[in-house]
């Protein structure tokens, strides 16, 4: 055969990609070909995609599976194939894997008659792990099968969405007459019918949405579904129930019809084995159980048995390990039991791969081009073309260019649309130089990457939201000791900002999918500029002002009683609430300081004759108004706030808020007594300089020890006085106290605050002298009475910070563990420095780099696997941090990599661009410049 045979079919969805004709030549390592087969007689396998589109592929008869698989994914471009697989029927009409290791042809005994299925064989828990736009396009395949098959069962309303996703994702933006005609003439659920007015209503919420947007919310969609990739498996228990067993990335689901009633976690199971058609999962010994430690499960036979226990052995090795298992010796004498193992990349090194490898991406369009009404889709009738291994089409050896002229191939139709988009326009392959600059085309704008960052500070911004109105809501919403006048006060002035900010992050989500030219909505306009955008929700936060300014009747509400405060602090131990309940309160005004220095950023950056600098300068001066109109108001919040927050840390004072009253320093310092330097947790306030020690509380709360009002007060520095380094001494109206700080910094920093403090009290008539109610009947005599209790205290002050709970990297915990401190001053930094979005990073023996979205505030760094996780995988306090880039002999060998650094303790961390990597740095520079050092980078 000389000739490529290509058959007329009418277009699918599939082939919105728009990729050019395929020869089977590999782009997924640049020069490489196809996997070699060895010698012999070429057979003609047929495998048909998840387009219903066939390909014929040749393979040498002694070739193992691996090679034909390997086919598929090269014709594809597929780079992360391994989540992928080749079903099939057997002679017995089960449906199995193809086995890579073993020959194919003797797997299929009739390869004439067998048509292979490329589906999807492991579905992973979140698919943002999947790193692949066109990877992530062949799961919203899958489940848009198992949606028209029934395998994926849900209720209407996740059903509707999802196909209002599919149809958005082939035919565009909504309309009328066209969504109808859509959906008459395609099947897209068994019973579409009944639900097909709600299929409509959801299509018309989706303009603007690309295809890659549709296929990342239909996979968001369908990873929450119970039924998300589930195989059910017939079987039946002891007591001869009928149940079905499947296989997930956590273990061994059972269910009972559609409903899993039991799951058994990997780490649960000790062995999974089969006896004829008995299946059996051991589990671990756990003494709190008295069950038996293994299940057994009756199966139809032996050989649904033993496909069953393949499956799950795979899914273990697949998520679990982190490299391919080795083969197993091969015994002298006999063999005893299956020799089969799983074959192929773990789900582990495949991130790794695409991670650090970065292979050189052939990016591609996608064509909105729906099937034409009427027109039914053949599972027979699509295109196809024989693929050899050596790079060969039908026996024809491809070069550089096409065989096929210009005129010739304009009249047929492309190949399968998945195919790898190997050729351009002008019919050649791209070399690796061409490949680079191709990628550099993507945006490098800095003002691009500044309106990213308004994207990603969004998101976690709606998340902070999130916790408040519904999170909190619905925690404290059925509890009748909340009173339902606070709820309602919450409700009526965050849900109007919450509603507001979810229209506002579609809004700039779709202009930044549209800016980054990963679709091709940029040729329909001008929408390389965020101005616009911010202009016109700016302009519709001012009439959210009214609310903005009842959040300090919110906050002042959350403590206004014993009850209210005590459901408060246990909706704090949930994991949901990250951060101090208050501080979420805070949120909105907050957001308001970014949206000002993130225009700020952009009027500086354009010129004044860019298009979108009349917008950035407009959207300033009304930000910058507001700013100013509800600034008081946030500053007296942000106090309050705080002193609510030191509350909860101390014990052994009952009135610390009080009017008038402003926190100015927290922090560490030694206090010299005749025992010696004992470090001590100091706290200043406008009116006095409070001192304690960590308790034995559960929460750990410290415990005050001693007050020194500051009217009247006195500070000396008295290093050569008492020979102790960075130390000086307070003189107050009825004692004096010496104290040593950790550095020269650190004791310039506290002088500096107490003189700023005591000038403050000498000036105001308001303040009370009086000292902080406490238990302590007479100050002098508890002074000398704490220092005594102190000692035993201290025993267990050097606890990990992993052992203290929920609450154990508060700032106040932090800075007692690192011996530093932090002002007011510092807190305002870190609130117009908060960060959030995706970084790579890397521990400091460790060879790959994980993804990980990540949230920088409050001095700490949260990690998420994703920013739609409701709360993070661990966190990690930054005080006593020191910032700075790689040296050469840590062989960091990337672009924009920063590290973080403390004692033994080293993370490497690596940003997108020039632009996102300073403003890592920096933020971290100036949310902490008095508490993390750096060097000069």
């Amino acid at each position: 055969m000389s000739e490529v045979e290509v058959y007329q079919v009418s277009s699918t969805a599939g082939q919105r990609l728009g990729a050019p004709e395929s020869f089977g030549v590999s782009t997924l390592e640049p020069g490489l070909r196809p996997p070699a087969q060895p010698p012999g007689r070429q057979v003609s396998m047929r495998v048909q995609m998840l387009d219903d589109t066939q390909e014929v592929f040749q393979i040498s008869q002694r070739s193992p599976g691996k090679v034909l698989f390997d086919l598929v994914c090269a014709h594809l471009n597929l780079v992360e194939g391994d989540y992928f697989g080749l079903e099939y029927q057997d002679q017995r009409k089960m449906t199995v894997w193809l086995d890579l290791l073993k020959p194919t042809l003797k797997q299929i005994r009739r390869p004439k008659n067998t048509i292979l299925r490329f589906v999807v064989k492991f579905f992973p828990p979140d698919h943002t792990q999947l790193l692949e736009e066109l990877t992530r396009y062949l799961f919203a395949l899958q489940i848009k099968r198992d949606l028209a098959c029934g395998r994926l069962i849900c209720n209407d309303t996740s059903a509707a969405l999802m196909v209002s996703h599919i149809i958005q994702s082939e035919i565009g933006d909504f309309d009328e007459t066209q969504s109808w005609q859509h959906l008459l003439h395609n099947k897209y659920l068994p019973d579409q019918d009944a639900i097909r007015d709600e299929i409509i209503d959801c299509h018309r919420e989706h303009v603007g949405q690309t295809p890659a947007e549709s296929d990342y919310q239909l996979l968001e969609i369908a990873r929450r579904l119970e039924m998300y990739g589930v195989r059910l498996h017939p079987a039946k228990d002891r007591e001869g129930t009928k149940l079905s067993l499947a296989v997930a990335n956590s273990g061994v689901l059972v269910f009972q019809g559609n409903t899993k009633i039991n799951s058994f976690n990997w780490s649960k199971i000790r062995k999974l084995s089969f006896k004829r058609k008995r299946f059996l999962i051991k589990l671990r010994a756990d003494p709190t159980n008295a069950h038996h430690d293994t299940l057994e499960f009756a199966m139809a036979s032996r050989d649904c048995c033993k496909v069953f226990w393949k499956i799950c052995v795979e899914y273990h090795a697949f998520f679990r390990l982190f490299e391919e298992p080795k083969p197993k010796p091969k015994p002298i004498l006999f063999t005893r039991g299956s020799s089969f193992r799983f074959s192929g990349r773990t789900q582990k090194q495949i991130i790794d791969y695409v991670k650090d490898s970065e292979p050189k991406k052939v990016p591609f369009e996608r064509c909105s081009v729906p099937p034409s009404p009427g027109s039914e889709k053949s599972s027979l009738g699509g295109p196809h073309v024989a693929v050899n291994g050596n790079g060969s089409v039908n026996g024809q050896r491809m070069g550089r260019t096409a065989v096929l002229g210009a005129e010739q191939s304009a009249e047929i139709q492309p190949l399968s649309p998945l195919t790898s988009p190997l050729l351009t326009e002008a019919g050649y392959v791209r070399n690796d130089e061409e490949d680079e600059a191709r990628r550099k085309k993507f945006p490098t704008d800095k003002a691009y990457f500044i309106a990213k960052e308004l994207l990603t500070t969004e998101r976690t911004y709606l998340n902070d939201l999130q916790v408040i109105t519904e999170s909190f809501h619905s925690a404290v919403g059925k509890d009748e000791a909340f009173p339902d006048s606070v709820k309602s006060l919450i409700s009526a002035n965050y849900d109007p900002v919450y509603k507001f900010h979810q229209g506002f992050l579609k809004e700039t989500e779709q202009r930044l999918a549209q800016w980054s030219g990963r679709s091709n909505a940029h040729i329909k306009g001008d929408y390389q500029r965020i101005g616009d955008v911010l202009l016109k929700n700016i302009q519709g936060l001012r009439q959210l002002t009214i609310h903005l300014q009842k959040h300090s009747e919110c906050l002042v509400e959350l403590e206004s009683s014993r009850k209210v405060e005590t459901l408060c602090r246990d909706f704090e131990q949930q994991r949901v609430c990250y951060l101090p309940l208050n501080i979420f309160l805070l949120r909105p005004l907050h957001r308001l300081l970014h949206y000002k220095l993130i225009l700020e950023r952009l009027c500086k950056h354009y010129p004044p004759t860019h298009d979108d600098f009349r917008d950035c300068r407009a959207a300033l001066a009304d930000i910058s108004e507001m700013v100013l109109q509800l600034q008081g108001i946030m500053m007296k919040m942000e106090n309050f706030q705080k002193l609510i927050e030191l509350k909860k840390d101390l014990t052994g004072v009952e009135d610390l808020i009080s009017p008038g009253r402003e926190f100015i320093r927290l922090g560490c310092l030694s206090k010299l007594s005749g025992k010696g330097l004992q470090q001590r947790m100091f706290f200043l306030f406008s009116d006095c300089l409070v001192y304690t020690s960590r308790g034995m509380t559960p929460s750990n709360q410290f415990k005050v020890h001693g007050q020194l009002p500051l009217y009247g007060m006195t500070i000396r520095e008295s290093e050569e006085e008492w020979g102790v380094p960075h130390s000086f001494t307070l003189f107050g109206q009825r004692q004096s106290v010496v104290v040593a700080a950790s550095c020269t910094s650190e004791m310039e920093r506290w002088v500096e605050d107490i003189r700023m403090a005591i000038d403050l009290a000498e000036q105001s008539s308001s303040l009370n002298n009086d000292l902080l109610s406490t238990s302590l009947s007479d100050n002098s005599k508890s002074s000398t009475v704490g220092e005594q209790e102190s000692e035993d205290e201290l025993g267990g002050s050097r606890s990990s910070l992993e052992r203290q709970g929920h609450r154990g990297n508060t700032t106040v915990h932090v800075c007692w563990h690192r011996n530093t401190s932090v002002s007011m001053v510092d807190f305002s930094i870190a609130v117009e420095n908060q960060l959030s979005g995706n970084l790579l990073r890397k521990f400091k023996n460790s060879n790959g780099w994980q993804k990980l979205w990540v949230v920088f505030t409050n001095f700490s760094l949260f990690f998420y696997k994703s920013h739609q996780d409701d709360y993070p995988l661990a966190s990690l306090p930054l005080l006593g941090y020191s910032v700075t880039v790689p040296s050469e002999s840590e062989n960091i060998h990337k672009d924009y990599v920063f590290k973080l650094h403390f004692k033994s303790h080293v993370y490497y961390f690596r940003s997108e661009s020039e632009y996102t990597f300073e403003r890592w740095v920096y933020s971290n520079r100036g949310k902490y410049r008095n508490a993390i050092s750096y060097n000069v980078l």
